[in-house]
This record gives C-alpha cells, sequence and structure tokens, in this order.
C-alpha cells in the first residue's frame, strides 16, 4: 500500500502533458515576434489565456470524461500560476489576492472569446483581442484568424488523440498581415 504512495497517476501525467503542450503552443516565437503578441510578462499571460481558451473549449464539446479532463487542465494552469508568482517572489500573503486577480482576468477572456468564437464573428474576436492582448482599441485581425484556425483543429480530434499527441496548433507564422483563415 505505501508503495502506491510513488506510482504516477496516468491520468495526472497525461494532463500535466496536454497542459505542457498548449503552454509550449503559447510560447511559439511567431505569436511575439510576426502577430506582435507582447513579449512581457502581460503578454505571455494573454497568449497562455487564449491557448487554454480554445482548449478548454474543444474539451467541452467531447463526450465524457472530457468534462473531467478540463477541470484538471484548468486546475493545472492555475497551479502553474500559482508557482510563477511564488517563483517571481511574490509572499504567501499575497498570492491569493494575485491569484484571485488572475482568476478574474482568465475567466473574463475566456467570456469575452467565446461568443465571437461561438458566432464565427472574427471581426468582434479581434476586438476584443486587441483590446485583451494589444491594450488598445485596434483590432487584432491577424490573432484571431489564427485563433479561428486553432479552434477548427481542435473541431478534428477526440479525446483520445487531444490526451495522446496533444493539440495542434497552427503556425502563426502563417497568420501575419494578409495570412489566410
Amino acid at each position: 500500500m505505501i508503495f502506491s504512495l510513488f506510482r504516477k497517476d496516468p491520468r495526472r501525467v497525461a494532463i500535466a502533458s496536454l497542459y505542457k503542450r498548449i503552454a509550449t503552443a503559447s510560447r511559439a516565437p511567431g505569436l511575439y515576434a510576426v502577430l506582435g503578441v507582447p513579449d512581457t510578462l502581460e503578454g505571455r499571460f494573454e497568449a497562455l489565456s487564449l491557448h487554454m481558451v480554445l482548449a478548454l473549449r474543444a474539451l467541452r464539446e467531447l463526450p465524457a470524461p472530457a468534462d473531467e479532463v478540463a477541470k484538471d487542465l484548468t486546475d493545472a494552469f492555475f497551479r502553474d500560476m500559482d508557482a510563477s508568482l511564488r517563483e517571481m517572489g511574490v509572499g504567501d500573503t499575497v498570492v491569493p489576492k494575485r491569484m484571485k486577480k488572475i482568476a478574474e482576468s482568465f475567466y473574463g477572456r475566456a467570456h469575452a472569446y467565446d461568443g465571437p468564437l461561438n458566432g464565427q464573428d472574427e471581426a468582434e474576436l479581434a476586438v476584443a483581442l486587441g483590446r485583451n492582448v494589444y491594450g488598445g482599441e485596434a483590432p487584432a485581425t491577424s490573432l484571431a484568424r489564427y485563433a479561428f484556425a486553432a479552434a477548427q483543429g481542435f473541431r478534428t480530434g477526440d479525446l483520445d488523440s487531444l490526451l495522446t499527441a496533444g493539440p495542434t496548433f497552427p503556425d502563426p507564422e502563417t497568420f501575419a498581415q494578409g495570412g489566410t483563415r
């Protein structure tokens, strides 16, 4: 019985691997160099949030146990945010307040992106991304095209392929000004 404490939980390993793939995709150089996501702490949060929203939306469309995977993936995201704050030297008494703000920001973005993605409204998504990612009123058209292509790519897979092979995100460089959807 004691040895079971040292065994790796296959579900936890699968979730960690899925989260790592999403986080890696959110750090693709093309997002920053070509699509103009600011290479700052805030810009990286925005890129990771966008990729998480896209993955969670895809999981929402899949049959059970995808809902449990989505919950575990969300937990992994917030554990990572918590660890990052602590790594940056944020004190233990301040972390909960910052985590609350991060959660509000993340769920606000999820809500802002969900409607346009559901309605296939690229212009509305571009405005939301422009406001959140770039901090301005100019629409993020290329980034919106990238998000729609990623969302479309998720529709072709099932839960097993998502957990084993991971999500496939498009190459951001193909969505430079004038790129196709």
